[in-house]
């Protein structure tokens, strides 16, 4: 008999509810209040796990082993040429054609204890030499963490028996907005705490320029309108389709720094992103279609949710000048990243 997913909720005792599957690691359903108290889900998803194993937008999941996308899904490690799966046109795109977000991880799940007042969540993968092409057999335990101050936390550990590159991220879609009266989230504020993004072409692949946001559509670095420049002439809007860009988060030093913040005006909701990553890469749902039933028979429009999914940069295999994704033998790999929810009467 297969093995089937199963479905873990961890809960807080301010009223916030994050619903796991361990098949992907998939976040189905997080519940938090708005101002008036009023919990709501502001993910979007599906209501049963079968629909999550179609060909959907990796609504909720782990992503491995490399978050993001490899040029041409081909590097060079030690003088040695891997070969990825190609899942985005000639390129690379979120672990290939059966990543991390498609296979069953194995559980360990801890209730709440009175000492410590969470509610946690462990799942174990280990990912074969050769899979989707990575060399290296790699163990990787993802760990979810839902404290009192309405916070999900996200630990992320992987050791291997060869050097290879891992990227791991998270792939949540958000919409704030209550009972998701708001059919985009073009109306959500943002801010991203970055100077520079990461340049690509019209493939979506880097051209290796870190240039300043400053002066272009790009800039978040105070609170914007998500939508009120997402349709200016610039090239790299163009490429994309809107926003898909990663930014390089100031003062990195692999230590939990503030990365982003949203803000939803109807409901109140407040969405902090924490992380020790160099970069976020910001996506508006550019892809997203009325094709797409989700939860409750609703349709998913253009723009129906964001994501900020923290990370090293895409393609940084290939560009010795990133941040490197690099793992050896006797090393462990790292990653932290918090969502942190709260309400403001205004900002």
């Amino acid at each position: 008999m297969p093995e089937l997913p199963h479905q873990f909720q961890l809960k807080s005792v301010n009223g916030m509810a994050v619903k796991i599957c361990n098949l992907g690691g998939i976040i189905m359903s997080i519940t938090v209040p708005d101002r008036d108290g009023l919990c709501e889900d502001v993910v979007l998803g599906f209501d049963d796990v079968g629909s999550y194993r179609q060909n959907q937008p990796y609504f909720g999941a782990i992503i491995g082993r490399y978050g993001n996308r490899i040029a041409n899904a081909r590097f060079s490690l030690d003088g040695v040429d891997y070969q990825l799966e190609a899942n985005s046109g000639h390129h690379h795109l979120h672990g290939g054609r059966v990543g991390f977000d498609k296979v069953l991880w194995k559980p360990e799940f801890s209730p709440k204890a009175a000492e410590r007042g969470t509610d946690i969540l462990k799942l174990q993968y280990l990912s074969q030499c050769g899979e989707e092409g990575y060399p290296g057999r790699l163990s990787v335990t993802v760990t979810y963490t839902l404290a009192s101050d309405n916070s999900l936390r996200i630990d992320y550990e992987a050791n291997t028996d060869h050097a290879t590159v891992v990227n791991l991220t998270s792939h949540s879609y958000f919409n704030l907005s209550s009972k998701f009266q708001s059919s985009n989230i073009l109306s959500h504020y943002l801010r991203i705490h970055a100077d520079k993004f990461t340049v690509v072409d019209s493939t979506m692949i880097p051209t290796g320029e870190m240039r300043l946001v400053e002066g272009t559509p790009l800039d978040f670095r105070q609170m914007q309108l998500i939508g009120s420049r997402i349709d200016q002439d610039f090239d790299q809007l163009k490429f994309a389709s809107g926003y898909d860009h990663n930014y390089i988060i100031n003062g990195y030093d692999k230590s939990l720094r503030l990365a982003a913040d949203i803000y939803e005006p109807v409901s109140g909701r407040t969405l902090e992103v924490w992380t020790t990553e160099p970069g976020v890469q910001f996506y508006s749902g550019n892809f997203l279609g009325n094709q797409l039933i989700g939860k409750q028979g609703r349709k998913y429009s253009r723009h129906a949710g964001f994501c900020i999914e923290a990370q090293h940069f895409p393609d940084s295999p290939n560009r010795p000048e990133f941040p490197t994704t690099r793992l050896d033998v006797g090393e462990t790999y790292t990653q932290s990243t918090i969502y942190k929810f709260g309400t403001a009467q205004n900002k």
